[in-house]
């Protein structure tokens, strides 16, 4: 469809029904309507009037499993409704991308190997989603376009992610009818940022945006992950989620991620195994005193993190499958205890100064007053809290919170049914 045809339809009112389906929440409709009218007028300004699609990728809201994903641990995670959306015209060979707010972006597809200029950049993570899909046989071209994403950059939201699973389902729509299944688009996301990228990760931000809604997912098979939804709407016990950016970020802390996997495969290692999903719970807890020993404390304290928290998911699974919400809040607040005092990513021990996300949850605890719960965001370190607010007190906690860090610090959030997806 032309750019012009559809930015009068968005205009129009045309397509209002299929942004609430998207989005959810009627009060950022006209704010959603204008986003996509503003992205189409842009993308004629950089490229002209074409035939083009749209595509979508969420973030993701990490609701339980914290730093297990990359030990072939249990996750459950969200797709949340804020998103990466991009305007894509196809066109003969190679990729043109502009991000808005950034630089442009060419990526020629006639070198698919990975290269030491583009570590760290996002031409290295297109190139490694497009390299992925084509090793998997998969038809692979050039296309242009612009996009824009209200996922909060480096605050926990899974930015990244959400940018890898938009490169790949413009990939698998414009040349392979859209056939290319969410969970290789996800494991082609994570290649390019373990291998192109140059960052350790895990495979459930990008597994989350890729696939949508509320999901559990049991990576014990990492080739072939156990997904299930979990039916549940937050707003259904009266609670709403409630993510806080604490103002700190995710930049030059990529030495601290990389340390918890590895402190956790050191500990794997006294037993001879590769991850923590290879060894056995109470042979862990029993060797304890020669562990410390080889793999320091910290490894034991965060692989017992690690043992609980896999665990633990069952259990939040459970709870909100009884509709047990209070349990289930009880189990959120165990797993922040856990990523604070045994996993130890709330602040960076680069700058003891800087705990942003320390005060925002201290901060938490003194306004819910136990009514409703915070804890660590994602990777950690800095970023973003969540928490669970009962609906009566959303508003004040959403005030309290921004008094602190800022105006549109808090985001109430919808939990999105769709993963990465073409809008139109």
């Amino acid at each position: 469809m032309k750019t012009t045809e559809l930015k009068a339809g968005f205009q129009s009112g045309k397509y209002a029904e299929l942004l609430k389906d998207i989005y959810i929440d009627e009060s950022v409709l006209e704010y959603q309507k204008g986003r996509y009218v503003k992205a189409i007028e842009s993308f004629e300004e950089l490229f002209g009037v074409k035939d083009v699609e749209i595509y979508s990728a969420p973030g993701r809201s990490e609701i339980g499993g914290n730093h297990t994903d990359h030990q072939c641990g249990r996750v459950l995670a969200a797709s949340i409704n804020l998103d990466a959306i991009a305007i894509v015209a196809k066109k003969e060979s190679g990729i043109v991308l502009k991000s808005e707010g950034y630089p442009m972006i060419n990526v020629s597809l006639a070198d698919l190997l990975p290269t030491k200029e583009e570590e760290g950049t996002s031409a290295g993570l297109i190139r490694g989603v497009a390299a992925r899909l084509k090793e998997e046989g998969y038809e692979i071209g050039g296309f242009e376009a612009y996009v824009t994403s209200d996922v909060l950059n480096g605050a926990g939201m899974s930015s990244s992610a959400a940018f890898e699973v938009l490169i790949g389902n413009i990939l698998s729509g414009l040349y392979n009818e859209g056939n290319i299944s969410p969970v290789l688009i996800a494991q082609a996301g994570q290649y390019a940022e373990n291998v192109f990228f140059g960052k350790p990760c895990g495979l459930m931000d990008q597994m989350a945006s890729s696939v949508g809604n509320l999901i559990f997912i049991d990576f014990a098979d990492v080739k072939n992950p156990v997904i299930k939804k979990v039916n549940v709407n937050f707003e259904d016990f009266n609670h709403s989620l409630c993510i806080v950016d604490t103002k700190g970020s995710h930049a030059d802390l990529t030495d601290e991620y990389a340390a918890i996997p590895e402190e956790m495969k050191r500990v794997a290692a006294y037993f001879g195994k590769e991850i923590l999903k290879q060894v056995d719970k109470n042979e862990f807890y029993t060797n304890i005193p020669e562990i410390r020993k080889v793999a320091g404390d910290r490894a034991v304290l965060r692989a017992m993190h690690w043992f609980e928290e896999t665990d633990r998911v069952i259990d939040q699974v459970n709870a909100l499958e009884e509709e047990n919400f209070e349990e289930f809040k009880k189990l959120i607040k165990s797993s922040g205890d856990s990523s604070f005092k045994y996993l130890q990513n709330v602040y960076s021990v680069k700058n003891l100064s800087r705990q942003e996300m320390a005060v925002g949850l201290a901060l938490s605890d003194v306004i819910l007053k136990g009514k409703g719960v915070s804890r660590v965001h994602g990777g950690g370190f800095a970023g973003t809290i969540q928490a669970f607010v009962p609906n009566d007190i959303v508003d004040i906690y959403k005030k309290n919170m921004e008094d602190i860090f800022g105006e549109d610090a808090c985001h109430v959030l919808k939990i999105r049914k769709y993963g990465g997806m073409k809008v139109l």
